[in-house]
This record gives C-alpha cells, structure tokens and sequence, in this order.
C-alpha cells in the first residue's frame, strides 16, 4: 500500500466508525468523565424562587427611604412570609424574596436602631440584590447536548436541576497487546543487552483510561505467528476495540499485520507521517484493530493522532477538544521531508509575549523522553522546510491525552 496522508486517513477511519449504541444509567458520583447519551432539558426553572444575592434587608421599594419596623428573619432555607406593608425583612444571602418585596437593601446601607427598627436613608431600585427565579436557567431549555464529557462542573449542574441518575453511553472496552521477543516487564530483573522493558504496554493502557475508557491489559506476546493469531482471535472476543504496538513493519519478525489479514481485513496500512508511518487498521474477526508501531514515541503519537479520534467518535464523544495554537519556531528544519512530521516541542512566551516552540532535543522515534519533557506536537506539512521565526501550527499535548 502507497502512503496514505493523515487527513485522508482520518476521513477514511474515521467514515468506518460505528455509532455508540449502548446506554446505561448511573448516578451522579459514577458520571465524571463519562460520555452523556442523552440530550439534558432543564425540568424546572433554577433557581426555582426569587432570592438574595447578599445579606441585608427586603423591602418594598415603596416603602423608602423611611424607618421600617423588622417584621421577619429569612436565613437560607426557611420559607418566608408575605411581607406586611411599612415593614422590611432582615434576609441573608440565598434567603427566598418574601411576597411583597421587590429589591434587597444591603445591610451596609442600613441603619440598626435599637427597638427593632431599622432606618433606610437612601433611595433604591427595584429588584436590586435579587437573583430571579430562573435566572441560571429556565425549565425547559437545553442543558447539556448528547456527546458531552461530563465534568465536574456538570455534575454541579445536573444536581442543581434535582437529577441524581443520568443516562450515559457504556464505556467502550479496549484491549492492549504488546509484541515482540525483546520484551521484558519492569521490576522483573535486570535487562540483558538485547532486551527492553515494555514501556508501551503502560503508555497505551495509560491513553486509553485517561479517555475514559475501559482498558484491558493482555501484557506482551512473543513474535509468533500462530501465538498472535490465537491471541487475537480470542482477544477479538472479549473487547469491543483492539491496539496493539509493533509487528506492523515490513521486516521478517513483523507478524502482527499479517495476522490481521489472515483473521480478517486490512484496512489501512502505511501513513505519510513521521514518527509513526508503519500503522495499520482493519478487523479481526468483526473487531475493530489499530497496530501502532513499536518505536515508543511513534506509538504515543499515532495513538494520539489516529486512534483517539476513533476511539473518541466510537465512544460517542462529540468533539476531540484537540487545542491547536500557532507559535513562532526557535529552531530550524531546513529539510522538507515527503511525510508530514511532528516535532516535539516546549512552549514558552518572550519578552513581548509571543508564544515561542523550541525543539526538546533528540527527535528520535526511539527517545521517550522527548515527548514527556514536551508541551506541544508541532505540526510541519510534507515538502515545507521551517526556518527559526516562522509561524508554525502546534498541537497541546495535554489536549491529546484526554478526551
């Protein structure tokens, strides 16, 4: 297969996307991060009432500037009385506007006398100090639309509505599978020289949770081919979506694409980017698979850029929320490339408070380091060479690492 270029890649993947079809119901605590199913309509006005924005006393603007007698006291959560004609209600923030009343004077404004009266001295405007009854919103209009992350301050918000459940799609399940002979785990022993430890194994099982999915963890398989095939077979099963890292390369030992072929259908293999060109998508056995390569910094990176908007769009998320700024460059690239490269970057702002992108160093696609110390993914197209103060358009790293 040709070099398939990353916008028709996407476009191509993201077409053979199914729709999120399952629902659950949970409650409130349980619906941080999850993905809302259901369009949310406010079912009554909030706040139901009218009341205080302050502490102070309620009044009817009629009745000042003048001496009032204290007829009532309305703390948070006590339900008032109408409000006699020439008398004023010491009320405290929260507190529900008695009938009668039209504004709220603050107790900075009032005057105290001592047999229970108070003087207000100046004139004051109706409705002044008061929160009105649907004033956050009204029943009836749209809350929250489907396809929303819900976070915490949506749960603030569904609970001022008096929800405590609510419908949400059910977390899709992805399977993680690592490849390759060299493979050995941290804390398992010293590595001999022809050994690494299986950092992608963590890093993938890691970007997957922190899109609020479930992962599932099947560790590392050697590179056998009737070992991978049973494994993914069985694995095909169990999980709604599979990721696997290495194997998907053209040498003798990459067993993982030949497999997806053989137990199903390759859809994609091969993009214009670097790091990260040997990534292949298809099916096995009906389910959804992603081969990202082994090279730990091309396997953050094509999951980032590849599989996280399917992953997203399969678990119903409406936007990808990927925050893209343009940054002035502080190195050189000099040497177009025909693939479209992605630099790591830190960011910071000069003295005249542009945003500056410099190269962290090495941009191996073996160096992991590079991507932790980084901010951004700067994005430089095939055949464009990038001089120091040119625009360049960079991508948050913190935006690719969540949903």
């Amino acid at each position: 297969m040709a070099l398939t270029p990353l916008r028709a890649a996407l476009d191509e993947i993201l077409a053979l996307c199914p729709a999120p079809s399952q629902r659950e119901e949970v409650s409130l605590p349980e619906a941080l991060g999850r993905v809302l199913a259901a369009k949310v309509v406010a079912p009554r006005d909030v706040p139901l009432a009218d009341n205080s924005a302050m502490d102070g006393y309620a009044v009817r603007s009629s009745d000042v500037p003048g001496q009032l007698r204290v007829s009532q006291r309305i703390p948070a959560g006590a339900e008032p009385k109408p409000l006699e004609p020439g008398t004023t209600a010491r009320i405290f923030t929260g507190g529900v506007i008695p009938k009668g009343a039209d504004t709220v004077v603050m107790q900075e404004d009032v005057l105290e006398q001592q047999d229970g009266r108070v003087s207000i001295l100046g004139c004051v405007t109706p409705t002044q100090h008061v929160r009105p009854a649907g004033a956050d919103l009204r029943q009836g209009a749209d809350v929250l639309d489907a396809g929303r992350v819900l976070t915490s301050q949506d749960l603030g918000l569904l609970a001022s509505l008096g929800l405590s459940r609510i419908t949400v799609y059910r977390r899709l399940r992805v399977g993680v599978i690592s490849t390759g002979d060299e493979l050995i785990e941290p804390g398992s022993g010293e590595l001999k020289p022809w050994q690494v430890y299986n950092s992608n194994r963590f890093q993938l099982l890691a970007q997957v949770t922190s899109l609020g999915l479930q992962a599932v963890d099947y560790q590392s398989v050697p590179d056998d081919p009737e070992a991978i095939r049973q494994l993914l077979a069985r694995v095909s099963s169990e999980v709604d979506c599979i990721v696997t890292s290495g194997g998907v390369s053209v040498g003798e030992e990459d067993h993982v694409k030949a497999q997806i072929e053989a137990l199903g259908s390759l859809k994609l293999w091969k993009l214009a980017i670097k790091p990260g060109k040997p990534l292949a998508f298809g099916e096995v056995c009906g389910t959804p698979i992603f081969g990202v390569p082994g090279n730990p910094v091309s396997a953050w990176v094509t999951f980032a850029l590849v599989v996280r908007p399917w992953l997203l769009k399969a678990q119903g998320v409406s936007q990808s929320g990927v925050r893209r700024l343009s940054a002035l460059a502080e190195f050189d690239h000099s040497r177009p490339n025909t693939r479209e490269e992605y630099i790591r970057v830190s960011l910071h702002s000069d003295d005249q408070g542009r945003l500056m992108a410099s190269s962290v160093g090495s941009q191996s696609s073996g160096v992991l380091s590079s991507v932790a110390k980084a901010d951004a993914l700067a994005r430089i197209p095939a055949h464009t060479s990038l001089h120091r103060g040119d625009a360049v358009e960079v991508m948050l790293i913190e935006s690719l690492a969540r949903a």
